[in-house]
């Protein structure tokens, strides 16, 4: 046994008056004492600190007393470690139901302050309390037990009434998002419009590359406007992925000529990264069903981000083969790489690996921002076509450049027909 200024005692109350009388008495003898004010915290404190002896308020909060004695006799280590109930459940039977849920002993309140270092000491030198006689036992088991049962039927209650009450909340989120979204498109629609119109017109002065020329101002008013844009459909197509409203044009697609259309999308707007493209495999892929534009999307997404994360001069390699009926692409750069830990969580929404204080609107600048909703909607895109995509990296160094590797699989139709065309590339983005 611990020498007694060693001992150390584990006292679960949550009333902070009760607590600190314990506490103060308790630690006037000598013992080392830790409060834990529920019985959630008392089940993660208890196996870290391997307490000598747990003093069990019974009426706490959530789950009570009885239930986290019950459950701590099941925790490994904890099934020898005494465990007393102080608590101001006097009523016929009280004493009887702690014994059955695994407590030890019995102490009620308010304590005495004078007998109950006494009462302590006799239960850390093995008092155990028991139910005197086996019907008891018996009857006090079976009534522990419908209580038991009583309260799971009622927490189960609960979490449907709370669930039901998020799924609603939830779709009128998601109808307020999709609503929201269409009514944002159709101004942004209009705005773009009409500015590529008067772009087109030769009557406007200036050029895109002359700062403080109308055309150059028309010119900036049209990219902003195209990205916004693309904000809102990103919000859209997350809101339509979550709801399983997303449609998709299902049609032969040729997935090299989708690749191809993005490489050149990307090189135009960042031709001064000076990136390396390198192409193997995709021109012998087979014809899958798929929606074009979705898919480009995805690629698109997944291309960009690679060239987002490889610092200038670096090299991008994007293959494909054909693996038992389904195309494996693969998206690999020499960039700064991801961290094990981020490598699940970059596919979820709004989730973002740079600071945000650092943030800068670009698709293709090196470490550029956005809203951290690429990933996530080209995972729901890919999923749609009963796909499934995955990182790998060795981790993130600036220094070494360990790079990532995206991969994406994307299942052959039951029948590949090798007579048909090859779709034609989808309409690049204007």
């Amino acid at each position: 046994m611990k020498q007694k200024e060693r001992l150390r005692i584990l006292y679960v109350e949550d009333d902070p008056s009760s607590a600190t009388l314990v506490e103060r008495v308790l630690r006037a003898e000598g013992y080392e004492v830790i409060v834990a004010t529920d019985g959630v915290t008392a089940l993660e404190v208890a196996p870290r600190v391997q307490p000598d002896l747990i003093l069990m308020d019974i009426n706490i909060s959530g789950m009570d007393g009885y239930e986290v004695t019950t459950r701590l006799r099941s925790v490994e280590g904890m099934q020898r470690v005494p465990i007393v109930a102080v608590t101001a459940a006097t009523l016929r039977g009280d004493r009887e139901r702690a014994l059955i849920a695994g407590c030890d002993g019995y102490i009620p309140k308010p304590i005495n302050v004078d007998s109950f270092p006494d009462q302590v000491r006799a239960f850390l030198g093995g008092l155990r309390e028991e139910v005197e006689s086996p019907e008891e036992k018996a009857k006090y088991l079976e009534d522990y037990s419908r209580r038991l049962v009583e309260h799971l039927e009622e927490k189960i209650r609960e979490l449907q009434v709370a669930h039901a009450e998020l799924y609603r909340i939830d779709r009128i989120k998601t109808d307020f998002i999709v609503l929201a979204s269409h009514e944002l498109r159709t101004p942004l629609t209009v705005i773009y419009g009409y500015t590529r119109l008067l772009l087109s017109n030769p009557d406007i002065t200036g050029s895109i590359e002359e700062a403080g020329s109308p055309r150059f101002f028309l010119n900036k008013i049209a990219e902003a406007t195209k990205r916004l844009n693309r904000v809102v459909g990103d919000i859209l197509d997350i809101s339509l992925i979550d709801a399983n409203k997303l449609d998709l044009a299902m049609e032969p697609v040729l997935l090299g000529s989708l690749v191809a259309s993005v490489m050149r999308n990307i090189t135009e707007m960042g031709s001064d990264r000076q990136l390396t493209f390198e192409v193997e495999g995709l021109e012998d892929l087979p014809l899958i069903l798929g929606d074009a534009q979705r898919l480009h999307q995805a690629l698109w997404n997944v291309i960009s981000n690679a060239v987002k994360y490889t610092p200038d001069g670096g090299k991008i390699r994007i293959t494909g083969r054909v693996v038992e009926r389904t195309i494996h692409l693969t998206v690999q750069d020499t960039g700064i790489g991801i961290d094990q830990d981020e490598q699940k969580r970059i596919f979820d929404r709004f989730y973002v690996l740079e600071d945000t204080s650092l943030h800068r609107s670009s698709k293709t600048a090196f470490k550029g921002g956005g809203l951290g909703l690429g990933l996530t909607v080209t995972k729901g895109l890919i999923e749609a076509h009963g796909g499934r995509i995955w990182v790998e990296s060795d981790g993130r160094d600036e220094e070494r450049l360990p790079g990532s590797t995206f991969h994406i699989l994307l299942p052959l139709p039951e029948e590949n027909a090798d007579h048909q065309h090859p779709a034609t590339d989808p309409l690049e983005e204007s």
